[in-house]
């Protein structure tokens, strides 16, 4: 049987998940916590990361190479970009990019590295299956670009050039790198956001107020989607 990893950046983001696993056995490992057990019959493993893309890029290696994970899920909130997103929505991410990547000095764009691309695609066998699950829920579920930084944005012109320069929905702090593990071990991947804020002036508020409801939103549907996984 497949083993799926579901992963957040915050406890917020997976106690909804673990509240509604059968047999949760705790691993402790690199210094985070690692829950196994099963939802519905399909064996899962859910970690929050903590905060940043260092953290995020351990945690999704360790889901993949120590517990066998071969498809990670990764549930949260984010900050929207596009005008037409707002609190509680769901946006899927079709690629992530790093908008805090700069190595423009030496002509490359920003995002770029070397070896490596601007933006990383998620499974599109994942994200169909999202669809159907919105469908069934009668949700709209929007998919884009979502760029990751190891910075909380919470300023009109970072979020402007954000969306200008990288083409970004949302912005966030954990995908990108998660992307990059994903891609670089061939496991399929997918990443769901719930919207806490607006990136803007009034981010910080907003994100405190409206973090643990989207997160719930988010949870409740990456559960969805492992019903619609382990069919």
């Amino acid at each position: 049987m497949s083993k799926i990893a579901i992963m957040g950046a915050m406890p917020e983001e997976i106690e909804p998940i673990i509240n509604k696993l059968d047999n949760v056995d705790m691993t402790l490992y690199g210094a985070n916590k690692y829950y196994e057990g099963s939802y519905h019959g399909q064996e899962v493993v859910v970690a929050y990361s903590k905060i940043g893309k260092v953290f995020a890029t351990l945690t999704a290696t360790v889901l993949i190479e120590k517990f066998g994970c071969d498809r990670l899920l990764f549930s949260g909130v984010a900050g929207a970009i596009n005008d037409e997103l707002n609190i509680g929505d769901l946006i899927i991410a079709k690629s992530l990019c790093q908008h805090d990547l700069d190595i423009t000095a030496f002509g490359h764009p920003f995002g770029y590295v070397p070896e490596g691309d601007v933006s990383i695609d998620t499974d599109q066998t994942l994200r169909n299956i999202a669809q159907d699950v919105a469908k069934q829920k009668g949700l709209t579920l929007k998919e884009g670009i979502i760029a990751t930084g190891d910075q909380f944005v919470a300023n009109e012109e970072r979020k402007n050039w954000i969306g200008t320069t990288f083409g970004a929905d949302a912005l966030e702090m954990e995908g990108a790198s998660v992307a990059v593990v994903c891609n670089a071990l061939n496991v399929p991947f997918f990443i769901l956001r719930a919207i806490s804020d607006s990136a803007d002036m009034d981010a910080s508020f907003n994100f405190d107020e409206f973090l643990e409801s989207s997160a719930k939103i988010s949870a409740d549907f990456i559960l969805s989607m492992v019903d619609e996984l382990g069919r």
